[in-house]
């Protein structure tokens, strides 16, 4: 039998609270290299706030987040609706660059790079502001991905967008991680989850319900919930 890999992240109780309300409840997990995770569940089951609290966005009232080895690894993450700069593209993706300690001829050929990489170089000057949603939700992936992260945090990047753009992005994705960047992504959409995912980790409230390979997830669920999930018998809201 091969050897379990090490967890590149591994996080054990973590609990949540937002408001007085406890968002994610003594939930643990592991993230091992070399895969894409989808996170599912249904909405307010704590996905989104699981992704916050991992990347460091939201400090867990207990609980620990523990990284492989000596250093922690170079993390990114995209939202939704990404945030741009009142400035070019290519001076977006050079300003994330520049708050990394990354200047001079390396920032601006990374940041070309990676606008070419995602489709934009034709728009690289163009204010960042007035792009679609489309282009948008690329251009902020440009700027993860120029920062060579070891791990990327996705929240719903897609849920916003037409198929055609929804396209675009799940192949910038695909190509993210085949340049050996960890994957780590919500998704209410079931067929972006089937076509990306190497794992699943369905979690219902605030909870882990299962983490499995994503076939086996999709043919065999283990638990109760995900099997009502899957048929779409849980509520969204």
């Amino acid at each position: 039998m091969a050897e379990r890999p090490s967890a590149l992240l591994r996080a054990r109780d973590l609990t949540v609270v937002l408001g007085g309300v406890t968002v994610l409840d003594r939930l643990s997990l592991e993230i091992l290299p070399g895969l894409r995770t989808i996170v599912l569940g249904a909405n307010g089951a704590g996905k989104s706030v699981t992704l916050r609290a991992l990347h460091g966005l939201i400090p867990p009232a207990s609980g620990t987040i523990d990284w492989q080895g000596d250093r922690t690894p170079r993390q990114a993450m995209v939202f939704q609706r990404p945030v741009m700069l009142r400035r070019s593209a290519l001076a977006n993706v050079e300003y994330g660059l520049a708050v990394n300690g990354i200047d001079g001829e390396p920032r601006r050929r990374r940041a070309r790079e990676a606008i070419a990489k995602v489709g934009l170089e034709a728009i690289a000057h163009r204010p960042a502001r007035v792009l679609s949603g489309g282009e948008q939700q690329r251009l902020a992936l440009a700027r993860a991905w120029a920062l060579e992260p070891d791990i990327l945090f996705l929240d719903e990047p897609t849920a916003s967008l037409d198929p055609g753009a929804a396209g675009e992005v799940e192949r910038i994705v695909a190509a993210i991680a085949a340049e050996g960047t960890r994957i780590v992504m919500t998704t209410h959409n079931l067929g972006q989850a089937r076509r990306l995912a190497d794992e699943i980790v369905f979690i219902h409230q605030g909870r882990v319900a299962e983490q499995t390979p994503a076939d086996r997830f999709f043919a065999e669920p283990q638990s109760q919930h995900a099997r009502h999930f899957l048929k779409g018998e849980l509520p969204w809201n």
